[in-house]
């Protein structure tokens, strides 16, 4: 009898906190509630350690942005984080405008069908492979070539 009481307590936790589950998601945060510090690693903690005082102030699109980005930056091997910190103090350099026409850019890019995408990053990917000095010897012919061929250029790179 004792092994049939068991069950039956064990049953009716059950029962109840199948009868609770509703009530538990409604005891969740929306999920605009942001990301609470705490549910940060420690890692994460110590990489946004600047953000803590105000964390609570931040918008929750921010928080979660914050979030990914540094667990982003966690997975990184050293090397890649390495090229990330020195494209970042790039940016940092950059005047307001230089940042608007950039971030304009990219969403332009971004809405381009994939197959130009991808033409566009093979095109700049050869360019990168160049040295520095075949780098500035194309910039400079293109800059020397007259406003109608440069226009000519500019639309065949397009096809």
């Amino acid at each position: 009898m004792k092994s049939v009481s068991a069950v039956l307590r064990v049953l009716s936790i059950c029962g109840l906190l199948l009868l609770a589950a509703p009530l538990a998601g409604a005891a969740e945060p929306p999920a605009d509630s942001g990301v609470s510090w705490e549910s940060l690693s420690t890692q994460q903690r110590q990489l946004l350690a600047q953000f803590e005082s105000k964390w609570g102030q931040l918008p929750p699109q921010r928080q979660a942005k914050l979030a990914r980005g540094s667990q982003r930056w966690l997975s990184m091997p050293p090397e890649q984080r390495a090229q990330a910190g020195e494209r970042f103090k790039r940016w940092q350099t950059l005047k307001p405008e230089q940042r608007r026409v950039i971030r304009q850019r990219y969403q332009q890019f971004k809405k381009l069908p994939p197959a130009e995408q991808q033409r566009i990053r093979k095109n700049f990917r050869q360019f990168q492979s160049l040295t520095p000095e075949q780098r500035r010897e194309l910039r400079q012919r293109f800059r020397d070539l007259p406003p109608r061929e440069r226009q000519r250029l500019r639309e065949r790179w397009r096809q």
